[in-house]
C-alpha cells in the first residue's frame, strides 16, 4: 500500500511503525473472509482492510478522528483473526492499537460514552473495586429496563453471586512438590481474581504438582490490556511497568524460568511488552526480557509433560473453544487440545472456531448488539458438537459463553488439574 507521510510525521516512532505496517498491506482482502464483524455486517469499513484505510487516512492527514472512523474502529474486536489469515504478515494489532491511541487523543466522545469508559478503566483492573461494583450491580437490576443498552449489558453479564476471594492471589511462594524443575511467576491478574479465583488455584496446584515453584510477586497485577485496547496508553504502560518491576525483582533474587499466564488476553499483551515499551530508555530491555519469559500455561505444561492422569473422566466429551487471543494473538492452537486428550477427555473441534465469541475484553460491554450475535453463533456451533462441557483458556470467553448456555464451561487448566489429582471443577459439581 502506498503511503504519503511527511518526514516530520515519520520522526514520530509510532507513525513510523504504522507506516511500515501500512506498506505491507497489498489490498488482497483475504482478511475480510475471517473478520467477525464483516461476516456479520457485510460492510467493507467493518473489515480489517476497511479499517486500515480509515486509520491510514486519519494518520496521514494528521487530523482528529471523525465519528465515522471511531464508529468502525470501535467495532473491531481485536480478535486478530485477520493476522492469522493475512498472507503478507500485516501486523494489524499494532496498527489498530496506534489508531485507538490517536482516537483517544484527538476525539471527544459523547458524554455517556466517556463516563462508561472512564468507569471501566477505573474498576476492572482493580479487584477490590470490581468486587464492590459487582455487589452493587444487584441493587441496580430492577432498573435494567430503564437503562441504556451498554448498562443493560453490564448488568446482564454481572454474576448474581461471587465466589469468596482466594488467598492464593496474595504475594507468596508455593513450593514445588518433589524435585524443583522450574521457578515461575504467575500473573494473578485482575478481573479473574473476582470472577473465578478457582482458576488460579487450579493453576498453582497443577504447576507445583509438576515440579514448579510458583511465585505470586508483590506489586504485580493487571497486565494493562483492558486500558490498552481503549487507547489509554499511559495507563497501560504504567501497568506494564509495575509488572516488570515486580518480576525483575524476582529474576534478580532467584531467577525465573517463565512468567505463566492463564488468561490468554493477558498473555498476548505480556508478550507484546517489548514492543509497547521499545522506545522507553529505562524499560525497553527489561520489557523485552519479560516478554521473552511470558508463557501461556498450556505452553509450559506441554514443555513439562502431563503426568499420567490419576482421575480419568471416561465418557466426558469436551468442546474446546479456542480463545482468539490464544489462537490468533499467540498462535497457540494444538497444545490445549493435546493436553486435554492426554488427560483422558474426548475433544471436539468447534465449527467456525476461528470466529470470536464476542467477549474481546470490554467489547461485550461496549458493543453489546454485535457481541450478542457473535455469542449466539458461537453457542450454536458449540452445541452442534453435542459436548458434555466446554473448555476455554480465557476468563472473558468463559463469562461470555456461560451467559448464554447452561452447559458447564471451565478453564482448560481446571480439567488438567482434576485429571492429575486435583478437585473436580466447581462448574461440574453443580
Amino acid at each position: 500500500m502506498q503511503t504519503n507521510f511527511s518526514l516530520v510525521q515519520l520522526a514520530d516512532p509510532d507513525v513510523r511503525e504504522s507506516e511500515k505496517i501500512l506498506r505491507t498491506c497489498v489490498h488482497c482482502g483475504f482478511c475480510t473472509a475471517t473478520c467477525p464483524t464483516y461476516v456479520l455486517l457485510g460492510d467493507e469499513l467493518d473489515s480489517p482492510r476497511g479499517r486500515i484505510y480509515l486509520i491510514k487516512g486519519m494518520l496521514e492527514q494528521n487530523k482528529p478522528a471523525t465519528e465515522e472512523v471511531v464508529r468502525h474502529v470501535d467495532r473491531c474486536l481485536s480478535c486478530l483473526s485477520c493476522m492469522t489469515t493475512c498472507p503478507s504478515g500485516v501486523n494489524y494489532m499494532h496498527l489498530v492499537d496506534h489508531g485507538r491511541a490517536w482516537i483517544e487523543k484527538t476525539y471527544r466522545r459523547p458524554w455517556l460514552d466517556r463516563q462508561i469508559r472512564r468507569v471501566l478503566a477505573l474498576v476492572l483492573p482493580r479487584p477490590w473495586l470490581f468486587r464492590l461494583a459487582l455487589l452493587g450491580a444487584g441493587l441496580a437490576r430492577p432498573l435494567a429496563p430503564l437503562l441504556p443498552p451498554r448498562l443493560k449489558a453490564m448488568l446482564r453479564l454481572a454474576p448474581r453471586s461471587l465466589p469468596t476471594s482466594s488467598p492464593v492471589d496474595l504475594p507468596q511462594v508455593f513450593p514445588a512438590e518433589g524435585l524443583r524443575r522450574k521457578r515461575v511467576a504467575l500473573l494473578n491478574g485482575c478481573a479473574q481474581q473476582v470472577l473465578a479465583p478457582g482458576i488460579n488455584e487450579a493453576t498453582i496446584r497443577l504447576l507445583t504438582r509438576h515440579g514448579c515453584e510458583v511465585v505470586v510477586a508483590s506489586g504485580a497485577g493487571c497486565c494493562g490490556a483492558l486500558v490498552h485496547h481503549m487507547g489509554r496508553t499511559e495507563e497501560s504502560h504504567a501497568a506494564a511497568k509495575a509488572n516488570i518491576d515486580a518480576w525483575m525483582l524476582e529474576i534478580e533474587e532467584d531467577g525465573l524460568d517463565a512468567i505463566v499466564v492463564n488468561t490468554s488476553g493477558c498473555g498476548t499483551t505480556l508478550k507484546d511488552y517489548g514492543f509497547m515499551l521499545r522506545n522507553d530508555p529505562v524499560y525497553a530491555k527489561k520489557a523485552a526480557a519479560v516478554s521473552a519469559l511470558a508463557r501461556d500455561v498450556s505452553e509450559l505444561m506441554t514443555e513439562l509433560g502431563l503426568e499420567v492422569p490419576t482421575q480419568h473422566a471416561p465418557g466426558l466429551t469436551v468442546a474446546y473453544h479456542a480463545a482468539c487471543s490464544l489462537q490468533h494473538g499467540q498462535q497457540i492452537r494444538d497444545e490445549p487440545k493435546a493436553l486435554l486428550k492426554a488427560a483422558g477427555f474426548t475433544v471436539k473441534e468447534v465449527p467456525e472456531g476461528h470466529l470470536c465469541c464476542g467477549s474481546a475484553g470490554t467489547y461485550n460491554l461496549m458493543q453489546p448488539e454485535i457481541a450478542e450475535r457473535l455469542k449466539a453463533r458461537k453457542i450454536e456451533n458449540i452445541l452442534s458438537t453435542a459436548p458434555d462441557l466446554i473448555a476455554a483458556g480465557n476468563i472473558g470467553c468463559i463469562t461470555q459463553i456461560a451467559s448464554g448456555t447452561t452447559l458447564p464451561i471451565v478453564h482448560t487448566v481446571e480439567l488438567l488439574d482434576w485429571a492429575t489429582g486435583g478437585p473436580k471443577p466447581a462448574a461440574l459439581s453443580q
